[in-house]
């Protein structure tokens, strides 16, 4: 029939209009047998759906009931498993609970008695190393003593030794001073008197013409000041007047430099005096080369440390010559924290002094 259709549309037999309706039916039957099959085909897989499902649900059904059969038959024999096995525990337990018992016991002595005997250890030697410390120490505190000893011996030794050389030199010296000094007095002393008595003479002759100088001063003022008197006194007043304020002021300073003067020369004598007291009391029961000594040792001392001092010196110096030990050479400094002090007056006397040793041997 297709066949025959396509003929009379290729020979154009049937007109457009019939072409068109035969189309328009052609379709709409294909799409009425299109709707028929389907319907009859979502027919038959859903009716082959159910017979699928059911079975398959079925076959769900017992393999879950066989499993789950299997699995509470397991369970059960677990479970009858595990109550066997708490019975059989619990029995072990009360069995095996005196052994753990005594063994825990037994451990915890050993661990306890071990203990004890480490600490038994412990204060052992914590005793030995007390006694090395302390024997240790009291070494280290006796050698200390000794240098100390040796210090104050080799101090002394060394004052002892020093002033013995001092005298020495001090005797070569004075000798050698002596004659030296003798033969420069000597040599010096007639071009000393020589200029002494060209100075006489220039003295005298200077003199005289002072003397005839002021003569004829006086004489000139007598005879051309006459008329100049008044002021003359006036000038004369106020000029005594000037020296009298001047003197005046002189006297003050004067007396306020010999009011301090007096004052710190007032202090000194008074540590002076307290010094003296404490060293003659100190070297009060010594002998002679003792406190000669003694004093120099404690020469440079402060006062207020001047009993420290000697007894720390008293030792060495009542044993006298006391070998020095070659272990430690000592250099000692020179203090200056003495009380010792030279005063102004001592100085300008030894200024004096140089000045006519100077002035006797002919040096300017």
């Amino acid at each position: 029939m297709i066949d025959a259709l396509k003929t009379l549309f290729e020979n154009d037999v049937v007109s457009e209009d019939i072409r068109a309706q035969i189309e328009e039916a052609w379709e709409s039957k294909i799409k009425a047998n299109k709707m028929q099959v389907t319907a009859e085909l979502r027919e038959e897989f859903a009716s082959k759906y159910e017979h699928d499902k059911s079975q398959m649900v079925e076959a769900v059904d017992t393999l879950v009931s066989d499993r789950l059969q299997a699995e509470i038959s397991e369970f059960a024999d677990d479970r009858k498993q595990l109550a066997e096995a708490k019975a059989k525990y619990a029995v072990a337990m009360r069995e095996n609970a005196n052994l753990l018992k005594s063994f825990v016991m037994q451990q915890l002595g050993k661990e306890v008695s071990e203990l004890h005997e480490d600490q038994k250890v412990m204060s052992t030697k914590f005793g030995q190393l007390e006694e090395f410390v302390v024997e240790a120490l009291s070494k280290e505190i006796a050698e200390f003593y000794e240098d100390k000893q040796d210090l104050a011996e080799t101090k002394v030794r060394l004052v002892r030794e020093a002033k013995t050389h001092f005298n020495k030199v001090k005797k070569n010296f004075i000798e050698k001073s002596a004659v030296k000094v003798s033969e420069m007095v000597s040599k010096n002393l007639n071009k000393e008197i020589t200029s002494l008595k060209e100075d006489i003479e220039t003295a005298r002759q200077n003199d005289f013409g002072r003397k005839l100088f002021e003569s004829f001063a006086s004489e000139y003022a007598n005879s051309y000041l006459n008329e100049k008197s008044e002021t003359a006194k006036l000038l004369k007043v106020v000029d005594t007047k000037n020296r009298q304020l001047a003197e005046a002021k002189n006297i003050v300073d004067k007396t306020t430099t010999l009011t301090e003067a007096k004052d710190a020369e007032i202090k000194k004598i008074n540590e002076s005096v307290q010094r003296s007291k404490i060293m003659n009391d100190l070297i009060a029961p010594l002998g002679n080369d003792q406190r000669e000594i003694m004093s120099d040792l404690l020469e440079s001392v402060q006062t207020s440390k001047l009993e420290k001092s000697f007894n720390k010196y008293l030792p060495t110096v009542i044993e006298g010559n006391s070998p020095a030990k070659k272990k430690a050479v000592i250099v000692e400094g020179k203090e200056i924290t003495g009380n010792k002090e030279e005063t102004n007056v001592s100085r300008q006397k030894q200024n004096e002094n140089v000045v006519d040793i100077r002035r006797l041997a002919g040096l300017n």
